[in-house]
């Protein structure tokens, strides 16, 4: 009985919901499989909800998926969570509660004509007998789009009741109309204690697991082995199977057999699904947050994962222009300087050019104004596309073009006292605004205090056309590239207080 007082769900016991046999699998004389030829891991498979381990988000009596294997109504979901978590015992324990007939496939080896002939048994399943059947799919976003729709109408007719699996952000992989009529349950990665207690019940049970082999083993060993399953009951009992196999009967597990049995252990990483995303992210927040442990973390498991060193220094790149902007000048550098020293470099020397300008990104002062500058200009220029150029903007090339107004009242900024001219230089429209408004960290500081010294400098001239006399080098500004005063311009103190720290 369960601890509640209801009857256990023995999932491998008599009835409908059991698992059908497979062909291939080695036989007794009676004609029963093995138990002891099929791997550890589908051996200890939980058969009653009490020996579930982790997913307590789930399973309580006041969750969905709980509710529906307390009272047996079924639904269709989406279970998506890592290898090893329980997406298709759960399956099973949802078909057998329900006395449903389980049938499972695999969208990695079978396809959509045999989907047609489960549909076709299930509906002559329920018009015979009644009784439902589960279609658990596992894999399912290896199907594609159109795949996935041939499940739809059976789904919304009551012949089936689908159960996908996926290891796949569902929002990304299954079809939306899918999504509507399948909620998703999300499953987490198992916690390194319940991992341990896995493997102890495995070292223990006679009958299913290891503990006709008499092997003991260290705490410690069990703890090495869950943390290097990385959260994968699968995993985890796989390598239990192998350290018993090398330790040998009535022998004990130590902490390096455990770690010879586990051998590499690979960083959990899909180049092209969810985790990219996620860990990306977090190598980018981290750099924004100033943390360069977390940064060099975060790029360590893309490394580690085989993620392109080339798309890494890409995104360094982005987060010096982003983040970091004019606060520190020389990111940006650092960043370019990487990309072209992992260029010439490779794998693994180039690798260390990536780590330092991680680290200077992380540690340099932090500024996202030129980033919201330029997409406040964006905009802008969106909303004002017929904006007209000034006319004392404008280069006037031809005779009648000067006679129009043509450059008319431009002034020469170089021939102006300390170098700054009083005239506007956006559209009437948006005369004012502004788009850069630096901070108060690192490099924009000074620019600051050099855009307010040029502004006083303006506010204290007269604008073109109020009187003021034309410069005799009225020429056009878009064949100058000369910056005024601009970073490194060495000037009196009393002429550019900006230029002073």
């Amino acid at each position: 009985m369960a601890e509640d007082g209801s009857a256990e769900l023995e999932l491998f016991g008599p009835g409908a919901g059991a698992p059908e046999r497979d062909p291939g699998r080695p036989r007794g004389a009676d004609g029963e499989e093995r138990l002891e030829a099929r791997p550890l891991a589908a051996r200890m498979r939980p058969r009653t909800v009490s020996e579930i381990r982790g997913q307590d988000h789930l399973l309580g009596a006041d969750r969905a998926l709980g509710r529906m294997l307390e009272g047996g109504e079924l639904a269709s979901c989406i279970l998506w969570g890592p290898p090893g978590s329980g997406k298709t015992t759960l399956a099973r324990l949802l078909a057998h509660r329900a006395d449903a007939a389980f049938v499972a496939f695999s969208a990695v080896t079978e396809g959509v004509a045999r989907v047609r002939e489960i549909i076709a048994e299930a509906r002559t399943r329920l018009e015979v007998s009644g009784r439902q059947t589960i279609l658990f799919c596992d894999e399912i976003h290896r199907f594609n789009r159109a795949q996935q729709d041939a499940f739809l109408p059976h789904v919304e007719d009551g012949t089936v009741i689908l159960v996908g699996a996926t290891t796949e952000n569902p929002s990304f992989e299954v079809n939306r109309p899918l999504l509507s009529r399948a909620p998703v349950f999300v499953l987490k990665p198992l916690e390194e204690e319940e991992l341990v207690e896995i493997l102890a019940d495995a070292l223990a049970d006679a009958e299913r697991g290891l503990g006709d082999r008499g092997v003991d083993a260290e705490e410690e060993a069990l703890t090495v082995l869950a943390r290097g399953a990385d959260g994968d009951a699968r995993r985890a009992l796989g390598a239990l199977e192998v350290a018993v196999g090398l330790a040998g009967p009535g022998s004990t597990l130590t902490e390096a057999l455990v770690r010879e049995a586990l051998q590499h252990r690979f960083a959990i990483y899909d180049k092209s699904g969810e985790e990219h995303f996620n860990l990306i992210s977090a190598l980018h927040k981290s750099v924004r947050g100033s943390d360069p442990d977390a940064a060099l973390y975060w790029l360590a498991r893309m490394v580690e994962g085989g993620e392109d060193p080339l798309y890494l220094c890409r995104r360094l790149i982005r987060m010096a222009m982003e983040d970091i902007g004019l606060a520190d000048p020389g990111a940006l550098e650092a960043a370019v300087a990487a990309w072209q020293a992992y260029h010439f470099m490779g794998s693994p020397e180039g690798e260390l050019a990536l780590a330092q300008a991680t680290v200077h990104l992380a540690t340099a002062p932090k500024s996202n104004r030129v980033y919201r500058g330029w997409s406040a200009a964006r905009a802008a220029a969106r909303e004002t596309g017929s904006a007209q150029v000034p006319l004392h903007l404008r280069n006037a090339p031809t005779e009648p073009m000067k006679e129009w107004g043509y450059g008319k009242g431009y002034r020469y900024d170089h021939d102006e006292e300390a170098g700054v001219s009083d005239q506007a230089f956006l559209p009437e429209s948006l005369e004012g605004v502004r788009f850069y408004e630096p901070s108060s960290f690192g490099f924009e500081k000074d620019i600051g205090r050099r855009l307010d010294w040029w502004a006083r400098k303006r506010a204290s001239g007269s604008r073109p056309g109020e009187g003021t006399q034309e410069s005799s080098r009225n020429v056009d500004s878009g064949d100058d590239d000369t910056l005024s005063a601009g970073p490194g311009t060495k000037q009196d103190e009393s002429t550019d207080p900006s230029q002073t720290s």
